[in-house]
């Protein structure tokens, strides 16, 4: 398979379309090899506009969606970017060509060292792998520019909003009442507030449900 030339296509038909217009996001997609980053057995998959499963009941997040994502961030050259969820390291190696660091936390560890072997095999010298549960974040690297979620969450959780930098950007598919919309948080003056940007339906990221309440 011409993976060049899918990544190309992919780029032309789901891209673009869908006004993903940063040159700088467009250039970083054209140049990472998504093929990569799914099983081997997947790889005839890589470029479709849809999740892909990785094992464990995780997905890379289909790349319409990730690239709405990554321009709603506005990435800077210098910014530290925290990357949660990066499975095997699809968007983070997408934000390292972006971002000055990105810190990548995985809870799995398998898909930890997945990530952490192909940043070494492509050169990739800006990640930092964190083994850990999503919902902590990593505080101790902290405070970020930009924090991703990589996957539908049903809230974002303090922890997590605590490590953003003032004037610092949270993108997230937010789960409302079952439907994703993807939301942009900002920090203004130690307050963060959010607006929905889209509709977008992608694979849940575990750790982000909301306990139910006790019912008397």
């Amino acid at each position: 398979m011409d993976y060049a030339a899918a990544r190309q296509n992919m780029i032309e038909g789901q891209i673009r379309p869908n006004r993903v217009t940063d040159e700088e996001l467009l250039a970083a997609l054209a140049s990472v090899p998504r093929e990569l980053f799914v099983p081997e057995a997947l790889r005839s998959l890589a470029y479709c506009d849809e999740d892909i499963p990785i094992g464990n009941g995780r997905f890379v997040m289909e790349p319409m969606v990730l690239a709405q994502l990554l321009q709603m961030a506005a990435i800077q050259p210098g910014d530290t970017l925290l990357d949660v969820g990066c499975g095997t390291g699809y968007s983070s190696a997408l934000a390292a060509r972006l971002a000055n660091t990105v810190v990548a936390v995985e809870s799995d560890k398998a898909l930890a060292s997945r990530a952490a072997d192909l940043f070494a095999e492509l050169s990739i010298g800006n990640v930092t792998v964190v083994e850990g549960p999503l919902e902590e974040g990593c505080p101790k690297q902290g405070p970020y520019q930009v924090i991703v979620l990589q996957g539908a969450v049903e809230f974002v959780p303090p922890a997590i909003l605590q490590q953003l930098a003032e004037g610092g950007r949270l993108v997230a598919v937010v789960l409302h009442d079952g439907v994703g919309r993807a939301t942009l948080m900002k920090r203004t003056h130690g307050v963060t507030s959010g607006r929905i940007i889209f509709d977008a339906a992608v694979a849940r990221l575990p750790g982000f449900s909301r306990q139910p309440g006790f019912i008397f």
